[in-house]
């Protein structure tokens, strides 16, 4: 299938061209590092953004999408069974 979009270069504001599950762990870096995360249920998700030194724990609702680059989620802190990044 032809792609319309092949030469055009992928940025942080360009829709995903990968979508993969997040295992959270304590230690573990997100891999590939993601344009932003879904919450495939509702609960709260502790993460390190890419730039930041320390973690946050959020609240999502099913279905939310995080605009935020998750260096790390963490498996502490974390509740939501199923996370999905978005590269």
């Amino acid at each position: 299938m032809a792609d319309p979009f092949s030469n055009m270069a992928d940025s942080v504001q360009s829709p995903a061209r990968q979508m993969f599950v997040i295992t959270p762990h304590a230690t573990n870096q997100v891999d590939p590092l993601p344009k932003a995360i879904r919450a495939d249920g509702a609960g709260t998700i502790t993460l390190q953004a890419a730039d930041s030194v320390s973690d946050v724990t959020i609240n999502v609702v099913a279905g939310e999408v995080v605009p935020v680059r998750a260096r790390f989620v963490r498996a502490s802190g974390t509740t939501v069974a199923t996370i999905h990044g978005l590269a």
